[in-house]
């Protein structure tokens, strides 16, 4: 008899179980979130995908009318019993005699010890020993729980339904609901899940009309099939930054806390999805918002896109990698201001140019296709022209170019100078919107960069010095000048706000992005739009696509407070200046300290080399078969003063320099020479004809 007691004790000795606190502590969700500065829930991403949990639900978040619907379906006597319901297996035991469906007698206590130890529960094989093991079990439980805790633990590990385990989750992907805000009716559709998780509605209806004990129960069918429907999100939250999420939220369980302002995300989401539905998604689809504080380089906003019409909705647009047009060029001319090749009211030659380059003839064009004359760079970057760009960038070189913008963050020009050529002036590199917003904001700092935040954790940067404070504040005095972009945008543009504010726009090549970055005393913002598969966009410009959003932007953000412009720094000089032939109105203009005059003209042609502009070096010229031969000439074009200077193709004199010949040339490669009243050869060119 002994032995045999004996040897029943140990074959249903229970498992060891953990314990209330450990089991908590132990519990990780599938989840993270991710909230603003001031502590907001923002956003939530999916990590681990076992199992879909939220975070652990304590029993006072539960409400009080579910919680009991659950228990009493599942364990009634739970209040009163020690882990063992010795009435409810009298029960199960006379059903079983009488041949009849004996009902399961596992107390509340039994099964959080079968999901403590799955071994006391495992499928296919419920021997009496295991029933045994798992009342002792609940047995052990009931003698180091308390009973809200065990109720606690039973309501966070049960799985209800497909992959939800626990209240919370069941309770957000079936009804929408918080645990707190379940009703009655509610737990007692929990509770007929419970049996068969998988069961369909007739069935889950049927249950819980006979756990309700209730006359009428014709409302269960529809909210059986209601909660079985369209799936509820599981996500608690506003879902403001999925973008972000995405990329911040890595671990199970993390609560990140960003730099974000949950007012000012909502406002950047509702501005960009406003401007893309005007566009419509035949002109444009995608769009980015990135807002910063200026003094903690605090990201504020980040809006990767709203979806909408987006074909490819889960890229973020404002990490994403997009040529940037002609946003580079305040760093261009911040560049030659700094090094004294140029002041704002230096005089710029918008004519057409063309460059010989290893890959061919390079031909800058503006964005209207026309040309100024002569321009002062104030209006040849206010207006955002391209030709004085260019000319720009051959005063300060394409290699010094690239590693200031190199050292202003951009880190996607991975190449030498050289390689970008004289496109890089006009933005032919590829950047992202959050290395424009931190570079424009440099301009805002007096020349001074530092790395954007997103989390709270990450480190304050000191900002260092990339382009002097004087050339930087010119340059901004500039993006902020009305007049001197009427010309290029109109006197009454997006970018004309009602307080001082400095903005560039950009548009790539054939039209496949469109940008407008600006900043205020007190913060920078980015707006990028286009197609992130990369198809253009069909009649958007600067001022019509991005300039827009950045506009709503700027008048929220200086709601009450405008922005007012900085002091100049020390080492500017102020001088009323004047244009020889009328080529800009008299004005006030700043300089950095030596480079200031007051009277500003274009050089005349006698003070140019004389040079050949037509023909370019290097140029090819093919003749088609399909035109009479004597109606393929060569226009011959000459700059600089020339009287006297005569024209000489292959040896033949072509005449005076200054005549603009026509020449028939021959198939085969050709010499040309410009000849002075010396018979000095001044300039020459080869040039093929096939």
């Amino acid at each position: 008899m002994l032995l045999g007691f004996g040897t029943l004790y140990w074959t249903t000795l229970p498992p060891p179980l953990p314990g209330y606190a450990a089991v908590r502590a132990k519990w990780q969700p599938s989840e993270a979130w991710l909230y603003d500065r001031n502590g907001r829930l923002i956003d939530s991403s999916r990590v681990d995908y076992q199992a879909r949990r939220l975070a652990w639900t304590p029993l006072a978040d539960i409400a009080p009318a579910a919680r009991d619907a659950l228990v009493g379906a599942e364990d009634r006597r739970f209040r009163s019993h020690g882990g063992i319901d010795w009435i409810a297996i009298g029960g199960a035991i006379r059903d079983k005699l009488a041949g009849r469906h004996a009902r399961g007698a596992s107390t509340l206590s039994m099964q959080v010890a079968a999901y403590l130890a799955p071994g006391l529960a495992t499928p296919g094989r419920r021997t009496n020993w295991d029933k045994l093991r798992q009342m002792r079990s609940g047995a052990a439980i009931e003698a180091s729980w308390s009973k809200d805790q065990i109720l606690e633990a039973y309501l966070n590990l049960a799985g209800f339904r497909g992959e939800a385990q626990g209240i919370g989750a069941a309770a957000l992907g079936l009804f929408g609901k918080t645990p707190a805000a379940l009703t009655r009716d509610d737990g007692l559709l929990l509770a007929a899940l419970l049996p068969n998780p998988r069961a369909g509605a007739s069935e889950i209806a049927r249950r819980a009309c006979a756990l309700s004990h209730d006359a009428d129960c014709s409302r269960f069918a529809g909210a059986a099939a209601s909660m079985l429907g369209p799936a509820r999100t599981l996500a608690l939250d506003p879902g403001l930054a999925p973008h972000l999420s995405g990329r911040l939220l890595t671990t199970p369980g993390a609560k990140v806390t960003t730099t974000l302002d949950a007012r000012i995300q909502a406002f950047a989401i509702a501005a960009l999805r406003r401007q893309l539905v005007g566009l419509g998604g035949s002109r444009a689809r995608d769009g980015a918002v990135v807002v910063v504080d200026n003094a903690s380089g605090d990201v504020l906003a980040y809006v990767g896109g709203i979806g909408g019409e987006s074909t490819a909705p889960a890229v973020d647009g404002a990490a994403a990698y997009r040529q940037a047009g002609s946003t580079l060029k305040p760093f261009l001319y911040a560049q030659a201001i700094e090094k004294g090749y140029l002041t704002a009211a230096s005089i710029l030659d918008d004519s057409p140019v063309q460059l010989d380059t290893a890959s061919g003839l390079y031909v800058p064009q503006n964005y209207d296709k026309a040309f100024k004359g002569p321009v002062s760079a104030r209006v040849a970057l206010a207006g955002s022209l391209n030709v004085p760009a260019v000319r720009t960038l051959l005063l300060t070189g394409v290699d010094a170019f690239r590693d200031r913008l190199w050292d202003t963050g951009y880190r996607g020009l991975v190449e030498d100078g050289q390689y970008y050529g004289y496109s890089l002036a006009l933005g032919s590199a590829e950047v992202t919107l959050t290395e424009q917003v931190a570079a424009f904001r440099s301009l805002a700092l007096g020349g001074r960069w530092a790395p954007l935040r997103l989390t709270k954790d990450d480190p304050h940067v000191a900002p260092r010095a990339i382009t002097s404070p004087q050339a930087a504040w010119i340059v901004a005095d500039i993006l902020a000048d009305p007049n001197a972009r009427a010309g290029t945008f109109g006197v009454d543009s997006a970018l004309r706000l009602p307080f001082w504010a400095a903005a560039k726009t950009g548009t790539s090549k054939a039209m496949r992005d469109n940008w407008c970055i600006g900043f205020s005393d007190r913060f920078t913002v980015g707006v990028w739009v286009g197609n992130l598969e990369g198809d253009p966009m069909r009649a958007v410009s600067g001022t019509s696509g991005a300039a827009p959003v950045w506009r709503d932007m700027m008048i929220a953000l200086h709601q009450g407070r405008p922005s007012h412009a900085s002091p100049p720094p020390p080492g500017i000089e102020t001088r009323a200046i004047r244009f020889a032939a009328g080529i800009e109105q008299p004005r006030r203009e700043y300089f950095t300290r030596g480079t200031a005059l007051t009277d500003v003209a274009s050089a005349p042609a006698a003070a140019r080399r004389p040079r050949i502009v037509n023909p370019v070096a290097g140029s090819v010229y093919a003749l088609d078969p399909d035109i009479p031969r004597d109606r393929q000439r060569l226009a011959i074009g000459v700059s600089g003063e020339v009287m006297g200077h005569r024209l000489r193709l292959d040896a033949r004199d072509l005449g005076s320099a200054d005549s603009h010949p026509l020449v028939l040339a021959p198939r085969g490669r050709h010499r040309l020479q410009l000849v002075d009243l010396g018979g000095r050869v001044v300039d020459q060119v080869l040039f093929t004809i096939r």
